[in-house]
């Protein structure tokens, strides 16, 4: 009992620890000079300059051939040398919904039950997050939080990563349902000693099950009775919400495919998405975007090529798929500040660095239906940006000096950091004694 109460009060105590205080909204003009600007649509500007006013960006420009007054007031930063960048956009994050795996009051990323399309993760995000505030020295600074778990996990919502409940992260709400299809193959034996992949013998019976729930959504009218899974999911069904099918496997892309005409899906994502590059005419053809699996990670089977989880995105982007990244798998939360980092990994293996950027940037906010004002760094959009000394999608490069949120001058500051600057701190002290 005493064990139990020391391990509860060390996990309150980190908790209770606010995160850096959010920047509060101004009018405050910046002025970004000289600085190299990665717009995040392919285009680069060796010598720009960039105004930031009220929260938008006003002016993109080149420094060298255009001649403007800079605003009367504000701040003028020089980034002389350094790199301008839209805010990276992290897709299909549990971000905000752990804190602690082993601690259940701190995990709230999915509900019980199989079919869960009105469960909105967006009222369980805690924007004051440990994992959160490490994202933005990273240049993370928008996500997608999606719920897990049963067939159907239910709604996500796109946040930015400076607030101070989630009703101010919201950047985008409910945007989409997200359906797990069920798998072709599993794993045969126990978790303590595991057998060999197998066909799923549940297979054909979990397809029917999702196709007949469709059903039932489809005729529901809610005039006698209401039910709340029945009206959520309506929506995907008539268009107004997206349905990001989580899917793995050739064959179950292929079934998934059959499904969205045998169903009449207007908006659909494919997530994961391992296989796809064979299907990827009719992908083109059904105007279907897909959010790649993790560039870090190991390849889906064991006939696959060691590099498959690396060119991915590129032999999917080659064939004229709207490509993004994602990150699900093991400490996704965690990971998601390599985000930049998995766009970095893509050039090594033939994308060019500004599609790679594409992948968690423009491509990303079109996917999740923010481009409008996220994406790029474009005059009337959202001043979300950052500054870093190098390249930014390279864990030598990326280093920020500065980052904005809606024009908001965000600190960059974590419980790491702190952490790192106080025992620096004392072992110089002590080599210097």
């Amino acid at each position: 009992m005493k064990k139990f109460i020391y391990i509860l009060s060390a996990v309150i105590g980190f908790m209770a620890t606010a995160q850096q205080t959010p920047a509060p909204a101004t009018d405050k003009a910046y002025t970004i000079m000289n600085a190299t600007a990665h717009i995040g649509n392919g285009d680069v500007i060796e010598n720009s300059i960039i105004v930031i006013q009220k929260g938008k960006i006003t002016t993109v420009a080149d420094a060298t051939t255009v001649k403007m007054a800079l605003p009367a007031h504000g701040e003028i930063i020089d980034a002389s040398g350094m790199h301008v960048y839209p805010g990276i956009i992290a897709c299909n994050t549990t971000l905000g919904l752990v804190e602690i795996d082993a601690v259940k009051a701190s995990d709230d990323d999915r509900e019980i039950g199989t079919f869960n399309p009105h469960i909105r993760s967006l009222i369980a995000y805690n924007a004051e997050s440990r994992v959160v505030e490490t994202m933005k020295p990273n240049g993370v600074l928008i996500a997608q939080v999606v719920p897990r778990g049963g067939r159907i996990s239910g709604l996500s919502s796109v946040v930015q990563m400076d607030a101070w409940n989630w009703e101010d992260a919201a950047v985008r709400v409910d945007d989409g349902v997200h359906i797990n299809w069920p798998r072709t193959f599993t794993r045969s034996g126990s978790w303590y000693e595991p057998g060999p992949i197998i066909p799923s013998k549940n297979y054909d019976k979990q397809v029917e099950e999702l196709t007949q729930f469709m059903t039932g959504t489809r005729a529901y009218n809610g005039a006698t009775q209401k039910d709340l899974k029945y009206a959520a999911l309506q929506q995907v069904l008539v268009g107004n919400t997206t349905a990001y099918i989580h899917v793995n496997g050739e064959k179950a892309i292929r079934d998934v495919l059959a499904f969205i005409k045998e169903q009449g899906l207007k908006k659909v994502v494919l997530v994961g998405a391992r296989g796809a590059q064979n299907v990827t005419k009719e992908l083109v053809a059904m105007n279907i975007p897909v959010l790649a699996g993790r560039v870090h990670d190991l390849p889906a089977r064991d006939d696959a090529d060691y590099d498959m989880p690396y060119k991915f995105p590129k032999l999917l982007s080659d064939a004229g798929v709207m490509v993004a990244l994602e990150n699900s798998g093991d400490m996704e939360r965690h990971q998601a500040r390599n985000f930049p980092f998995y766009a970095g990994h893509t050039i090594g293996f033939g994308m060019s660095p500004e599609k790679a950027l594409q992948l968690v940037t423009l491509n990303a906010a079109t996917v999740l239906g923010i481009d409008k004002d996220y994406g790029s760094l474009e005059q009337g959009k959202s001043a979300t940006l950052f500054i870093s000394k190098g390249n930014a999608l390279d864990m030598r490069g990326n280093q920020l000096t500065r980052a904005f949120i809606d024009g908001r001058d965000t600190s960059l500051n974590t419980r790491q950091k702190d952490l790192n600057d106080r025992y620096m701190e004392k072992y110089e002290t002590q080599k210097n004694e």
